[in-house]
């Protein structure tokens, strides 16, 4: 254990100051765009709590990974950040495109680090710091690359293209938890407990709460649509989660996996098209069948696919982002079917943009991913014996601890 320790000491502080370091050199060369208004503040702030406080706490059910799920998901906000604004500057200057206010900059480098967040939850408990700051910085640039080419060469609107961090996230992710071992299905430190699911329940409602707000923060018209028809999203999502986790379990009582599953998956469906539903209703089915996509998702991903495929996936985000986004980015192309339907001529070529952002999203997604993954193995970077997966201690100080947990 001892070596461990000292492999860490040699390796992540120096990393960190590092990449600390080159930031510090970039940013004296950056451009920091237009002043600030006090009008960008509430929209920066809410996204802030979402990606730190509501992000930190919403990975925190593991039992025995609670310092590493808030203090580890901090880490990789704060460098997340600051990679994400250099990148986007870089591509401003290459691209001769106007600047913008500095918080609404900062604010999209927030929303980007969200895709690395939910990646995170992928491969939680398993990868070691190195290899999550890691995956961090190559997934920030990986994920700008695409979001670029959808914006360039689809068409695809800034609003839109960032919504889709929560399938490049989750997909991304699930890429690179394929390259990592499994654990063993008996592990008991693979397990939450009432005090670590009741934190983790405190992040799923922070993120609730906030999310019209990070759905809204990027669109250029009808803000108040999208919040609004978000929250009815979410709320219709929320009941749904509670009646199935009941109608699913074989005693007839809520499971928490399903609430946390669950109850964001309208949020992140209505994402993509709530700028083009005309009334609550939709939004409120859309949430609905988000719902229901993500708790009966949870059940084929743990029976069908995940053992197919050997892929451990910690915090389940395949069917909390993954499988709700596809739904959201399936509703999208239909509602733009519907508005757009006079215009015959041209709607065959925008449908064909709009599936194809998706895919290329998704491919981009899985195959960096995959390569991430095959990365971050390597011995150089030291993972994680199975026998040390979703355990503070490998990581933290446990003073007042003599024996074990």
């Amino acid at each position: 254990m001892s070596s461990n320790y000292r492999n860490f000491r040699n390796s992540v502080p120096w990393l960190i100051l590092f990449l600390e370091a080159v930031f510090i050199v970039l940013f004296m060369f950056a451009d920091y765009g237009e002043r600030v208004s006090s009008r960008s503040y509430p929209a920066f702030k809410d996204v802030s709590h979402m990606v730190i406080f509501g992000f930190g706490f919403f990975l925190t059910f593991l039992k025995r990974y609670r310092l590493s799920s808030t203090g580890f998901n901090l880490v990789i906000v704060v460098l997340g950040v600051q990679c994400s604004v250099l990148v986007e500057g870089l591509l401003v200057f290459l691209l001769q495109r106007p600047n913008e206010e500095r918080l609404i900059r900062i604010t999209r480098a927030a929303m980007t680090v969200t895709a690395v967040v939910i990646s995170t939850g992928a491969v939680l408990g398993k990868a070691n710091p190195v290899q999550l700051i890691l995956m961090t910085v190559v997934e920030i640039i990986v994920f700008h690359m695409s979001k670029w080419s959808n914006n360039t060469f689809l068409g695809v609107p800034d609003d839109i293209s960032m919504m889709h961090v929560h399938l490049f996230g989750a997909y991304f992710g699930l890429a690179v938890a394929s390259r990592f071992s499994e654990p063993s299905p008996r592990s008991e430190k693979n397990a939450s407990s009432p005090k670590s699911d009741l934190f983790s329940m405190l992040g799923t409602l922070f993120l609730w709460v906030f999310w019209p707000s990070f759905n809204s923060v990027l669109a250029a018209d009808n803000k108040s649509k999208v919040i609004y028809n978000s929250y009815f999203a979410l709320a219709v999502s929320a009941v749904t989660a509670f009646v199935l986790s009941v109608l699913t379990t074989k005693d007839g009582k809520f499971r928490m996996t399903h609430i946390h599953s669950a109850v964001l998956a309208g949020g992140v469906a209505v994402g993509y098209a709530a700028h083009l539903i005309k009334y609550p209703w939709i939004a409120m089915i859309l949430g609905l069948l988000a719902s229901v996509i993500a708790i009966l998702g949870s059940y084929c991903s743990q029976s069908c696919l995940s053992p197919a495929l050997k892929i451990h996936d910690s915090s389940g985000v395949h069917f909390t982002f993954g499988l709700p986004a596809v739904l959201g980015a399936l509703a999208q192309v239909v509602l733009f079917i519907i508005e757009e339907w006079t215009n015959v001529p041209s709607l065959g070529y925008s449908v064909l943009l709009h599936i194809g952002a998706f895919c290329l999203t998704v491919s981009v997604a899985l195959i960096t991913g995959l390569i991430t993954g095959l990365i971050l193995n390597l011995k150089l970077f030291k993972t994680a014996p199975i026998s040390k997966y979703f355990d503070d201690q490998f990581y933290w100080e446990f003073p007042h601890l003599a024996v074990g947990f």
